[in-house]
């Protein structure tokens, strides 16, 4: 099953060129779901071969605008192109009322469903779910309320072995109790030990999405143990006192987050526009997380 994430904007406060405000697509079995939504965030997904119509979920992690300036324009487009089925999205209580307020005083009566539903910063819940994952906020310690978000695949059924199934002339109507982990009495008396025509499904995965934060150890615990985790790096170390003001990280303190906490795979983003090249950044950040990446707009990492 598909699961990867693209990049569609790296940069924080403001756009530089060549780096634009952050968003993300998350790609899980060919449903989409756009975290964050910063200003040109649909420019991106023209440029880079994505049909936004296919996004279905959006989650905005707070209401500072390089995470959410891009959403008036991408729900407008969509009304303009026809689209008619829902959108979800996750957002903080203020959004609706922003969104709403846009959407009266250019009359602007959007014809499609908007579901949305109101995400909480005080404690990390499960959000949402259906057949392919379920989604968790992660509390992180920003200016103002802000989550990020824990993406985990749902475990899937087991793999047949269908050539020793097809070998042995098993009636096609036993497959799905054997993907499903059942053992089976036949009526002539055969037993089929599932064990023995199917291997099991791989490991679900954990993508984990921290946008904006100060370190802190408060929600380790959530994002522990993930395959990837994305974590902004705004600052290098040096800027420390900075990164403090801001309540933001810097590219060190991102590694050593992902050190702590098991992570497989560091991709660090959200970086200030005062750095023309990232590579001091990431080197940085190897120094004490070795499997770091920087989120390059464009790319697709695998998780």
């Amino acid at each position: 099953m598909k699961f990867e994430v693209t990049i569609l904007g790296s940069s924080s406060a403001t756009p530089v060129y060549n780096r634009n405000p952050t968003a993300q697509l998350l790609n899980c079995n060919e449903k989409f779901y756009l975290i964050d939504c910063g200003e040109g965030t649909q420019q991106q997904l023209i440029r880079f071969g994505f049909k936004a119509n296919k996004i279905d979920f959006i989650f905005i992690s707070h209401l500072h605008g390089d995470h959410y300036f891009g959403l008036i324009g991408l729900l407008s487009s969509l009304h303009l192109n026809g689209r008619v089925k829902p959108m979800m999205i996750f957002a903080p209580a203020a959004l609706a009322e922003i969104l709403t307020l846009q959407f009266k005083h250019s009359e602007t009566v959007i014809r499609y469903p908007i579901e949305f539903v109101v995400i909480e910063a005080d404690k990390s819940v499960q959000i949402f779910e259906n057949a392919d994952l379920t989604v968790e906020t992660i509390i992180l310690n920003h200016r103002i309320p802000c989550t990020g978000f824990s993406f985990v695949q749902k475990k899937r059924l087991r793999k047949l072995m269908v050539e020793k199934l097809e070998a042995e002339q098993v009636p096609l109507e036993y497959y799905p109790l054997l993907k499903r982990g059942v053992d089976l009495d036949l009526p002539d008396g055969k037993v089929l030990l599932n064990i023995d025509y199917t291997t099991d499904s791989e490991r679900p995965k954990k993508y984990c999405y921290c946008s904006d934060t100060l370190f802190d150890e408060g929600y380790f615990e959530t994002i522990k143990g993930c395959d990837t985790l994305y974590h902004e790096a705004t600052f290098l170390h040096e800027m420390l006192d900075r990164a403090n003001q801001t309540h933001h990280t810097t590219a060190l303190q991102a590694a050593q987050i992902a050190k702590d906490t098991g992570a497989a795979k560091l991709l660090i983003g959200h970086f200030s526009s005062r750095y023309k090249t990232l590579q001091p950044l990431l080197e940085e950040a190897r120094s004490v997380f070795e499997n770091t990446e920087l989120a390059i707009e464009g790319n697709t990492y695998s998780i």
